[in-house]
């Protein structure tokens, strides 16, 4: 049961509130924002929250189990700070998120009736729903490692230590076709080899999305032509002209670790794992049956 202070609860059983939601993000660039459904700016610990017409909360479902709480809130695109282009950029994925219940009349009554973060976004071109995770979320989410026979490492993270800075691993293009917002050809690249730049990072340094960061699907080099699919459309349009920075990809393999990179002593995979075969498997007459190692 939730603890109310009492001229909240006073409130409550009159039936008549001045209560409304205010909410807290903070992203994870350190940004701090807030918004209130109320129809005027409330401001309290030096952080004004601001108006937003037709900001709505769903109902909030809270259990006192480990399953993760959730709820809907949705408005208009219209905030100097909440518009499409910071949505489309993911600037609010994963921001820490807090809920108040607020007596507008005096704000320093108010309690905290959920806390936790952004989950998914949706968004049209006027509005927007983003779904709230409780902070029993974390919880699933995988911590330490894994045993397993490829690399868990983030390629030229410092358990990598690939500098993805060198000419070997990054290279700049121009984009000189469009196909769609997704695929597109580009210039300038002519020198890395076919599928190099496959699973890798793109980042644009000019045109509608300059700033914005998306993983390459697949990287074409046919020796005519360098093309390349992204796993997500971009916000805004591609264009001829447009230019990016793209690095290197990995799939975490032994042998992309060994010839691609170089890198086998910083190899973070168990590549020797027993599979389900060495479950089910039996000696067989001429095996090597000596009880030694089976590598090597």
């Amino acid at each position: 049961m939730r603890d109310l202070t009492a001229s909240m609860q006073e409130k409550l059983a009159s039936g008549l509130t001045t209560f409304c939601h205010c909410w807290l993000l903070e992203r994870t660039d350190g940004v701090k924002l807030g918004f209130t459904d109320h129809d005027e700016n409330l401001s309290f610990d030096g952080l004004t929250y601001e108006a937003l017409a037709g900001m709505t909360a769903s109902a909030v479902t809270q259990t006192l189990s480990l399953n993760v709480d959730t709820m809907d809130i949705a408005g208009a695109l219209q905030s100097n700070h909440l518009n499409e282009a910071d949505l489309a950029a993911g600037l609010y994925d994963n921001a820490a998120l807090t809920l108040y219940l607020v007596d507008w009349t005096d704000v320093a009554d108010r309690d905290i009736v959920f806390a936790g973060s952004v989950g998914e976004i949706s968004r049209g071109l006027n509005a927007f729903t983003a779904e709230m995770r409780g902070l029993s979320h974390a919880l699933n989410q995988e911590r330490g490692r894994i045993y397993q026979r490829s690399c868990d490492a983030d390629l030229g993270d410092s358990r990598c230590t690939v500098d993805l800075n060198a000419p070997t691993y990054k290279g700049s293009g121009t984009v000189d076709g469009v196909s769609s917002n997704h695929i597109f050809s580009a210039s300038g690249l002519d020198g890395f080899a076919d599928g190099w730049f496959t699973g890798g990072k793109l980042v644009w340094t000019s045109g509608a999305n300059e700033g914005g960061t998306i993983e390459v699907k697949t990287h074409v080099n046919t020796g005519a032509e360098v093309s390349f699919e992204l796993w997500e459309s971009m916000a805004f349009d591609i264009a001829t002209g447009d230019t990016f920075t793209v690095t290197a990809g990995c799939d975490k393999s032994l042998d992309t670790c060994i010839f691609k990179f170089n890198n086998i002593a910083n190899f973070r995979g168990f590549p020797f794992i027993p599979g389900n075969d060495a479950v089910v498997a039996y000696p067989n007459t001429g095996d090597r049956n000596d009880g030694k190692s089976r590598i090597g």
